[in-house]
This record gives C-alpha cells, sequence and structure tokens, in this order.
C-alpha cells in the first residue's frame, strides 16, 4: 500500500504539470493565467461564486471556437475581461428573468387549478363528445373545412383550392359549422344546467 507522502507527492506533481502546460493559442494561454482573476469578475456581478465558475467556462467554451488573435497581451487580456462582463451579465439578467416568473416549491404545490374538480372535467369531455357529434351531423364537405381550419391551421385559400371552391365559399363552411357546433354546446350546456 502506497504512503500517504508518496501520493501527496503524487498529486502535487499532476498540479504541478496542469499549471505549467501550455495552451495552443495565446489567448487561451492568458485566460488559463488569469482564470482567477476572471472568476472574480463574473462573481461581482453574478453575487455567487459557483455561479461566476459557470460563465468563465462558458467564456473557455467560446475562446476555443474564436478565431486566433495575435494583437498585444493588455489587447488579450482586455478581450477576455469583455467577454467574461458580457456573460456574467447576461447571466444574471437570465437569473432576473428566471426569479421574476418563477416561485418557491411550495407556492408550486398550493397552486389552484380552476376547473380541475372531477364534475368540471366531466362537463368539458361531455361538450368535446357534443362537438364532435355536432360536427358528424354536418356535410362532409363543411366538416372538412372546419377541421382544417379550426384543428390544423390550414388557410383558407389553400382548402379552397383542396376542395374546388371559392375562399369566400369555405368561410360561409367554416362559419355555418362553428354556428352549429355553439347551438348544439349551447344545448347541451342548458340541459345539464336544469338537471343541476
Amino acid at each position: 500500500m502506497p504512503s500517504t507522502n508518496h501520493i501527496c507527492s503524487k498529486v502535487i506533481s499532476m498540479t504541478e504539470q496542469v499549471s505549467t502546460s501550455r495552451c495552443d493559442s495565446p489567448l487561451l494561454q492568458a485566460f488559463v493565467d488569469n482564470r482567477l482573476i476572471l472568476v472574480k469578475i463574473a462573481a461581482r456581478i453574478t453575487g455567487c461564486r459557483s455561479r461566476a465558475e459557470d460563465v468563465v467556462q462558458d467564456a473557455y467554451f467560446r475562446l476555443q471556437s474564436a478565431p486566433q488573435i495575435t494583437s498585444s497581451f493588455k489587447a488579450q487580456l482586455s478581450y477576455l475581461f469583455q467577454i467574461v462582463r458580457n456573460l456574467a451579465i447576461d447571466h444574471y439578467r437570465k437569473q432576473a428573468l428566471e426569479l421574476k416568473y418563477s416561485g418557491t416549491e411550495e407556492e408550486g404545490l398550493n397552486v389552484v387549478i380552476h376547473g380541475a374538480s372531477p364534475e368540471t372535467s366531466h362537463i368539458n369531455f361531455s361538450t368535446l363528445e357534443n362537438i364532435a357529434d355536432a360536427l358528424t351531423e354536418l356535410p362532409q364537405r363543411t366538416r372538412y373545412a372546419f377541421e382544417m381550419y379550426r384543428l390544423h391551421g390550414v388557410p383558407q385559400k389553400d382548402i379552397a383550392k383542396e376542395l374546388g371552391v371559392s375562399p369566400t365559399l369555405v368561410n360561409f363552411m367554416i362559419r355555418d359549422a362553428l354556428v352549429h357546433c355553439r347551438k348544439v354546446s349551447g344545448t347541451h350546456s342548458d340541459t345539464f344546467a336544469r338537471r343541476v
């Protein structure tokens, strides 16, 4: 079994190899050499060190695909700082937006879903069945036009071309189908209301 000193010396030598390794690009090397400073800059903006680490990692991935910059070291550092700063600001804005529209898990568990009672679900399902029955009572062409327009979002002019009729006639067919469905669903909801 290896001694603790032996393991520590191996870890130290591996760390030295990583820290002294050179990158292909001078920009990436500047990034690696100044990583801690970049994390501090991002942490000041994001307010969290772990998020700052994420920002710096994103910056590194962007730099790997960036074109080679052969400018001065000072210009490279300015470029790195600007990339990290912009990514940190984007991350902060995204985080603020998520906080604005999200809540705690407890809030989500206590949300009341209106209309989720078994009775309401039954009424909605019955209404849909009545509308489906009403559609079967319509002429085939009228039902087809209505379903294509209302359910599939096909423009009326395309339906007219397919059926070989004018767009105006398609408009009237859709209107007639809608009036028929409203009439049938209104009749059935009135019947249900009288029973309750």
